[in-house]
């Protein structure tokens, strides 16, 4: 009797456990065929960002570091095999390019020293005035980010007109309001580093600033609302409310400013010629200089690369800045 009514108590038992062991194999199963199928779309959507990327930058970055390794000049059909040589060359001071190379990293770091301070604030200056409600908005909205979609060539030359020490309209206008002197904006420092960062901030100001707008109108209003009955000042809200609120568009363009100054090229050689001297010649200009007019290029490879392990590092010390500070 007792037998019996276990097994009759147990039946039930043991469909419902059966019946519980194919409920979680079909979701497994399930899940598997989910996973499958997410895994494989995104990947498709990605494709034609990985061909390119494979195609015009993975390739020539490993390209390029092949070419780092030899004695390339690519008028030759012979290109000896150096190994690290060109990178070495570099750290020594009596080396062919070990004095010349450093100089232009450090005219590069004085420009990056000089122009990310004003590309970083001014734009963001100019966001909150034009992210008020005023007559005209638009249009010198437009006006600010014009100069921006205007090629470095056509920069480079309008400027070196206007900042000719003899014939240029500034030094003309400076005549005209009683300053005599002839101001040698591009043939002596500071006056080229002046130059150049007055030209670059003008070009290239417009474009932050529409990102910091889009940061701005980001931020709710409703924080600055609750800032003010709090008896919050302007100076307040800006602090605690709008920095913080833009911190990670901050992050973005001091990164982005950074690696523009750091690669700079076209206002240097159209302006200065890397002049006086080589005291404006960039890093960007002696690669080139290397590369195209002495046909070295393994050398210059192997310059790319150490200023890009130099950006890389600075990019990462910015995030980790950043970072912290926001924790």
């Amino acid at each position: 009797m007792s037998t019996r009514t276990s097994r009759e108590l147990s039946a039930p038992g043991a469909a419902l456990a059966s019946r519980s062991a194919d409920d979680s194999r079909s979701v497994r199963r399930n899940r598997r065929k989910v996973r499958r199928g997410w895994t494989a779309t995104p990947y498709l959507f990605l494709l034609p960002y990985l061909v390119l990327f494979v195609g015009f930058v993975l390739i020539p970055a490993i390209y390029g570091f092949y070419i780092s390794l030899h004695d390339w000049d690519y008028l030759l059909p012979h290109k000896p095999w150096v190994g690290f040589r060109n990178y070495t060359d570099l750290f020594k001071s009596n080396s062919r390019d070990g004095a010349a190379f450093w100089q232009s990293m450090r005219a590069t770091g004085l420009f990056v020293v000089f122009s990310v301070p004003f590309l970083v604030a001014c734009p963001l200056g100019i966001a909150l005035m034009l992210n008020r409600a005023f007559p005209g908005r638009t249009f010198f909205r437009a006006v600010f980010f014009a100069p921006y979609v205007l090629g470095v060539a056509v920069v480079g030359v309008l400027f070196r007109f206007a900042l000719d020490p003899n014939i240029g309209l500034v030094n003309f206008y400076l005549h005209k309001i009683g300053i005599h002197r002839a101001i040698p904006w591009t043939t002596d420092t500071p006056w080229v580093w002046i130059s150049l960062v007055a030209m670059t901030v003008w070009w290239t100001l417009g474009f932050n600033a529409v990102i910091y707008l889009a940061g701005l109108q980001d931020i709710p209003q409703e924080i600055y609302e609750a800032a003010r009955v709090d008896g919050a000042s302007s100076w307040d809200s800006f602090r605690y409310v709008t920095l913080p609120g833009l911190r990670p568009v901050l992050a973005f363009v001091f990164t982005v400013t950074l690696l523009a100054s750091a690669n700079m090229f076209g206002q240097a050689f159209l302006v200065t010629q890397g002049g006086p001297g080589t005291s404006t010649r960039t890093a960007i200009m002696y690669i080139t200089q290397t590369s195209f007019q002495q046909y070295r290029q393994g050398a210059a490879a192997a310059m790319s690369y150490i200023l890009a392990v130099a950006l890389i590092l600075l990019s990462m010390l910015n995030f980790w800045v950043l970072r912290r500070r926001s924790s």
